[in-house]
């Protein structure tokens, strides 16, 4: 079993222009996501997926000069990039995050990998982590039934399309300390940035920083995890959650034979 540790990352952010390649104490957003993908365990490659879009090429210097391998792929369409990706390299399974989440746990990311690795899942959360930290798993065989049956190719926010009553889906709920998904660890506006940068100025460790240390860090300080408590997550719209919904109903049996076909396959 071949698994890869895939970030999704491009540079047209309108929120936050830029804001992967911001700096964070000495090293960029997407550096910070890169070596903390490093340190998962048991993974294959890690892998840049950017797109072909000439504005993207400087994320793939940073890969290069990271020592991972990248792939650029379609633009508007991150399943297919993420699929195409995974292709090339020949992934059984794939854990990944976006490239503006620097925080990323690597326990429970490892944990991720145990579920991978009994080869019964199709996809694989995490539950109760800051916003950010969670990676997820998947099967590369699930992700292409996914391409194989969507409409739509805008898939930036592609979740919707995991569907219980069609593919095998493990929930790892966290527990204890590390609780807190009224925190907020990812970086899509300048609160969030300003956040993250003041816990890479003031939290250090030899290697990446824990994610233990960030929370007693923001519990003695909590006028810091404020900063950015105002900010809105991204979501799809109703309408396209409701077409969604919709060509799932509708079609539930034939998908069904879709994904048979696809995982019988060699």
């Amino acid at each position: 079993m071949k698994v890869g540790f895939l970030i999704t990352a491009r540079l047209k952010s309108k929120r936050l222009p830029f804001k992967i390649i911001k700096d964070l104490n000495g090293k960029t957003v997407l550096e910070r996501v890169i070596d903390r993908a490093k340190n998962v365990k048991d993974i294959s490659e890690v892998i840049l997926c950017t797109s072909t879009n000439p504005q993207d090429k400087p994320l793939i210097d940073i890969a290069k000069n990271n020592s991972i391998y990248y792939f650029a792929g379609d633009e508007e369409d991150v399943l297919k990039r993420l699929f195409d990706a995974s292709k090339l390299f020949s992934l059984d399974y794939f854990v990944s995050i976006t490239a503006d989440n620097p925080l990323m746990d690597i326990y429970y990311s490892n944990l991720l990998i145990n579920d991978i690795k009994t080869g019964k899942y199709d996809f694989i959360k995490l539950e109760g982590l800051p916003l950010g930290s969670a990676a997820y798993g998947m099967r590369v065989k699930a992700l292409e039934t996914v391409c194989e049956i969507k409409k739509i190719k805008d898939t930036e926010i592609w979740g919707y399309f995991i569907r219980p009553e069609i593919f095998e889906i493990k929930t790892i709920n966290v527990t204890g300390k590390l609780k807190r998904p009224e925190l907020r660890f990812t970086v899509d506006y300048e609160e969030d940035y300003e956040l993250i940068r003041n816990i890479y100025n003031n939290v250090h460790s030899k290697n990446v920083l824990n994610l233990y240390d960030i929370i007693d860090y923001l519990d003695e300080n909590p006028e810091i995890a404020q900063i950015n408590q105002n900010c809105a997550q991204m979501d799809l719209d109703n309408e396209t959650k409701k077409e969604i919904e919709r060509e799932y109903q509708n079609n539930l049996e034939s998908i069904k034979n879709i994904k048979k076909e696809i995982y019988k396959e060699s």
